[in-house]
């Protein structure tokens, strides 16, 4: 049995794209070690929360810009690859929308920047300078979002980790010299700026490889297919707000029950846990959406999931397990000793991030099969019970309660996902509906 294990791993294409993507995911990682060390030295807990507000506000920003058109580019990048007309439909549509999108969300940040400002940062902080600069730069975010979905359809996923590779020691590099430079200033500056140094090593990746170029064009925008991703983008578009928005708040009632140093911590924790869930992340982006768009049946959208179950999760959970006994480690190599309550924190945030993991492989299904009524009240529920558990148990048990609220509820949220996807899952039905 251990034998056929390890035979069904060697031949499995999800581990031969993990294993390319973990050399991206390392450096990624490696990155943020050490532009998190570089954060908690120069910054302490209350600017990694600063830090923590302004990504969270990008996020929504980032996400109305592009309204939410990503998932639905791939899928459909992903379908008509060989259909040269109906990916010209594709890519200009998304790129044309995306393009009007981005020009009225930038000129209303640029011209909001103070008040946004003062609901970001506090009013005792000014720094709508920022703002300004991540409104200029909105466009190149969005540009690079869509050229990497265009990729990603196409299966190009050599160019998508090479791009990332690269973009991943700028991202490190410039962070680091530029708190290096003004501090705080100069970390909000970074989050900001990245961007742009992602986009261009997007199109020196690219250049006289893909021509997107002639793919774009007025005459190929589909009325049509902007209604078949408006699904796409009721879906991305209510994620990208409500998740933020959530974090925001509750990193202000902790800041408001607590401090904003207990905030930082709490951050540290969500930093932590973003470094190693981008292995699994980025598999459902890069592999497991495109599959299931390709699937049509209950057999094959069964096969994938237990598939990713049976090689990826025992591998993940080692690796949290790992992480839980290199926990002081972890903190004193990332953080310095000020952070020592965020050990505190590390149980209830790694089981939950193991729990969240299969509800998420299938949940991607409700994406890939536009499933949006299904979608809008899962998340919605998520959300809901995380911030009031949250508040609850941070009442009850300080800041840890914070991450005792985040395992119950996806505990909770895979049991919904259990129950919807009951008879695909279980069940010998063949044909999806």
């Amino acid at each position: 049995m251990l034998k056929a294990f390890f035979k069904d791993i060697k031949s499995n294409m999800l581990i031969k794209l993990a294993s390319l993507n973990s050399i991206a995911i390392i450096i990624k990682v490696s990155g943020g070690f050490l532009t998190s060390k570089v954060i908690a030295v120069f910054l302490g807990a209350e600017g990694l929360a600063l830090v923590g507000n302004l990504r969270n506000f990008l996020s929504s920003t980032q996400a109305l810009s592009t309204l939410g058109l990503n998932n639905g580019l791939v899928k459909y990048v992903s379908e008509f690859k060989s259909n040269k007309i109906l990916l010209g439909k594709t890519v200009s549509t998304v790129f044309l929308l995306g393009f009007f999108s981005t020009i009225i969300v930038s000129l209303s940040v640029y011209f909001n920047a103070f008040t946004i400002s003062n609901a970001v940062f506090g009013e005792n902080l000014d720094y709508s300078s920022i703002i300004k600069i991540a409104a200029i730069v909105l466009p190149f975010y969005v540009l690079n979002v869509f050229v990497t979905g265009v990729l990603n359809g196409l299966s190009k996923f050599n160019h998508i980790i090479v791009i990332r590779i690269i973009g991943h020691v700028f991202s490190a590099a410039t962070t680091i010299f530029l708190i290096w430079k003004a501090e705080l200033y100069g970390a909000l500056l970074a989050v900001v700026i990245i961007e742009v140094l992602l986009f261009l090593v997007t199109c020196i990746a690219i250049v006289n490889r893909l021509s997107f170029t002639s793919l774009v064009t007025i005459d190929s925008f589909s009325f049509r297919l902007t209604k078949k991703l408006s699904s796409y983008s009721i879906m991305a578009l209510f994620s990208a707000f409500t998740i933020p928005l959530v974090a925001f708040l509750i990193r202000d009632y902790i800041t408001e029950n607590l401090d904003l140093k207990h905030a930082g911590y709490w951050e540290a924790m969500n930093r932590i846990s973003k470094y190693y869930l981008l292995f699994i992340s980025s598999l459902l982006a890069l592999y497991v959406l495109p599959k299931f768009a390709e699937i049509n049946t209950d057999e094959g959208f069964r096969k994938e999931v237990f598939s990713f179950y049976k090689t990826i999760m025992p591998i993940f959970g080692l690796g949290l397990i790992v992480i839980y006994l290199l926990k002081t480690f972890i903190i004193q190599i990332l953080f310095v000793n000020d952070f020592s309550p965020v050990e505190a924190l590390f149980k209830w945030q790694l089981l939950g991030d193991f729990i969240k993991v299969f509800s998420l492989v299938i949940g991607y299904q409700l994406i890939a099969k536009r499933m949006i009524l299904k979608y809008l009240i899962i998340e919605l529920s998520f959300m809901v019970s995380q911030y009031f558990l949250s508040c609850h148990f941070i009442d009850v048990y300080g800041i840890e309660g914070v991450t005792l609220a985040y395992f119950y509820v996806s505990v909770f949220h895979l049991i919904i996902m259990l129950l919807v996807f009951r008879k695909a899952l279980f069940s010998k039905k063949q044909n999806y509906e």
